[in-house]
């Protein structure tokens, strides 16, 4: 009830900032005009409004997009507020395990710096359907691609920061609706890779968004074990009418959005919390965490769980090597799941 009330007030936390806080007011005194950033999901919403206040501040940007066209269109936008913005624009499709190693292998032809990864981009998908991995989609793309994307761009990373000095930064955009899943994950993700038999939407999106808190608590304890000067973090940027909610429309999503308004954020409101965990100098060294409202808070008790977490780690490996072969799916989480597997995971990483 108290956060709630704070929420509702804009109350600023330890940070200073709160729910009412700006992703322009959060970074007002950062200078990014030496850095890097890939920000996924930067065609529209709170991705929009992140990568163009990056640019704003300085950061050269890498956008990656399905449609070129679109990531066009946004780099024009953002041009023509910052004509001297350096803004490069990949395709990626975050479902395709292929794509994300061709967007890799184009980024790294470009030898570049980078020091800020933020994994924006999320799908909600009411429709069952499969990648063409044969993962279920909402977990292909908001999951499963970015921790090979974040796998493979790492090595860069921790070059970049022990080049520069400059501590490199990964955000991972979850969801307090992670919170809402309970449950065997790997489970009920073979089971819906199988069929849809068991699928539900909202369950669905809220197990990625679960795997995105657990990605980010083991990827601080390996950075932490690497002594890597580079950070990873996780944030709930708010609800917010995008893209993403506009997917559900109808006469009641619209009747629980206007009676639920006052808790709803701005698109600049929303983008807050990614930017500062992105950009803050009081966040340096600060790794594993959730933020909320630009200040830390808790996760649900499944998302601050290391075994959990290292099992999920050990399945999205096998998941993303290259030998994996669709048809073991369901053997792959299977496996995982067993104490020996957990075991062997310190060998994958």
């Amino acid at each position: 009830m108290i956060e709630t009330v704070k929420h509702l007030i804009g109350s600023g936390g330890s940070s200073g900032f709160g729910s009412r806080s700006t992703a322009e007011h959060v970074t007002v005194n950062c200078d990014l005009r030496s850095l890097t950033a890939i920000i996924t999901g930067a065609t529209s919403g709170i991705g929009a409004e992140t990568a163009r206040v990056l640019a704003k501040r300085g950061a050269r940007l890498v956008i990656p997009a399905r449609s070129l066209k679109t990531a066009e269109e946004t780099k024009s936008r953002i041009l023509s507020e910052f004509p001297d913005a350096e803004i490069i624009v990949l395709h990626l499709d975050l479902s395709s395990l292929a794509s994300v190693r061709r967007f890799v292998a184009d980024f790294e032809s470009l030898h570049l710096p980078l020091n800020i990864l933020i994994n924006n981009a999320g799908k909600y998908a009411h429709k069952h359907a499969i990648s063409e991995d044969g993962v279920e989609m909402t977990f292909a793309t908001n999951y499963l691609g970015h921790f090979l994307l974040t796998k493979l761009l790492l090595k860069k990373m921790i070059e970049t920061a022990a080049q520069t000095g400059v501590q490199g930064r990964i955000v991972n955009v979850s969801s307090v609706i992670h919170s809402w899943f309970s449950g065997d994950m790997l489970q009920y993700l073979a089971d819906i890779s199988r069929n849809n038999r068991n699928y539900d939407a909202t369950r669905a999106y809220a197990l990625s968004k679960l795997a995105n808190v657990l990605h980010t608590l083991e990827l601080s304890r390996i950075l932490h074990k690497m002594d890597a000067n580079v950070t990873a973090n996780c944030v709930h940027p708010g609800i917010v009418r995008t893209r993403l909610t506009r997917d559900r429309e109808g006469l009641i999503t619209d009747l629980v959005f206007f009676l639920t308004s006052k808790l709803l954020k701005s698109v600049p409101q929303a983008a807050a919390t990614t930017c500062y965990v992105a950009t803050s100098p009081r966040l340096r060294n600060v790794c594993g965490k959730y933020f909320s409202d630009c200040n830390e808070a808790r996760t649900s008790k499944l998302g601050s769980s290391s075994v959990k977490a290292q099992r999920l780690w050990t399945a999205s490996e096998l998941l993303v090597s290259p030998a994996s072969c669709t048809p073991h799916l369901y053997q792959t989480f299977k496996y995982s799941l067993t104490n020996d597997a957990i075991c062997k995971s310190e060998a994958l990483l």
